[in-house]
């Protein structure tokens, strides 16, 4: 499989977004939100699929009103959907927008796989090996069919980055410290990195904590999570809701505009090709674009 098909070139170096709040927005107003992103140079915007809007759908959305940006699925979920159906809706978003759709796919975890969908999570190596080499495999008959298209993995553990590196074009870990993204690179080789990192600008070491803990109280309960920050040297201790203070410290930047850039540069020279910023702003149910707005000159300045 090639390393770096055209798609993640143009990533290479560059900043994102990642985010949820487009889905607090009218979907047919997505777009406009998408449109912004794209406007201050962000080079692309990272979409979850949980309880909100279908991944595919959602990312049509967004790609419709942009003309540039990457539109990227961080996770598309294994779960909600087989092998053929990711593999062509992946090459009709293509084939519509300028190439400029790139694939997430991720397990997921247990309470969203089968609170949520009624599946069974058994092996989330093997199930998410079993689905590349089926899409490796799958037939389309439109005029898009044989379109070549990019794929990465959601990985934390040794295991799950061994398969994107054997069966992806490359990885994106999420919740993981610049120590995490040098483990990645040493398993990846030359393959595609592109990490997510949550970011409090501004405020006060209150307020901070507040959001920092606001945003880390789902994923403590989440034992994928848990397992890689114990790969990481944190214990027990630190997972009690919303975490201890030295794991938000670790995974929830704080400062202003300069401290951010400076934990991109760590994930850099760490091995990072792309780093997708998630601003935690003052709720999760509105976009934070004057923060947007301020770190978009700095941290897209290439």
């Amino acid at each position: 499989m090639s390393t770096w098909p055209p798609l993640l070139e143009t990533l290479r170096g560059t900043v994102g977004v990642w985010t949820t709040t487009h889905e607090s927005v009218p979907a047919d107003a997505s777009g406009e939100l998408a449109a912004e992103l794209e406007s201050l140079g962000y080079a692309a915007l990272w979409i979850p699929e949980a309880w909100g809007r279908e991944a595919f759908t959602s990312a049509s959305l967004l790609l419709a009103d942009t003309s540039r940006m990457v539109v990227a699925t961080s996770i598309a979920n294994i779960w909600a959907r087989d092998a053929v159906a990711a593999a062509n809706a992946t090459r009709t978003l293509n084939a519509a927008f300028d190439g400029r759709f790139l694939l997430g796919l991720g397990v997921s975890h247990r309470p969203l796989v089968e609170r949520l969908r009624g599946h069974s999570y058994e092996s989330p190596v093997a199930a998410m090996r079993d689905y590349l080499e089926a899409m490796d495999k799958v037939p389309m008959f439109s005029p898009e069919g044989q379109l070549p298209f990019a794929r990465v993995i959601a990985a934390l553990g040794p295991k799950m980055l061994e398969l994107g590196a054997a069966l992806a074009h490359g990885v994106l870990p999420y919740l993981v410290t610049p120590e995490h993204t040098a483990r990645a690179r040493a398993i990846l080789g030359d393959k595609f990195i592109a990490v997510e990192q949550a970011v409090v600008l501004g405020q006060s070491r209150e307020e901070y904590l507040v959001r920092a803990h606001s945003h880390l109280e789902f994923y403590t309960g989440l034992d994928n999570y848990k397992n890689s920050w114990r790969r990481l040297g944190f214990t027990d201790e630190d997972f009690v809701r919303g975490g201890s203070e030295r794991l938000c410290e670790a995974l929830v930047v704080h400062g202003d505009e300069g401290a951010v850039m400076a934990r991109i540069d760590e994930h850099r020279a760490a091995g990072a090709d792309h780093v997708c910023l998630q601003v935690l702003g003052a709720t999760d149910n509105s976009p934070p674009l004057e923060e947007w707005r301020l770190l978009a000159p700095v941290v897209n300045r290439r």
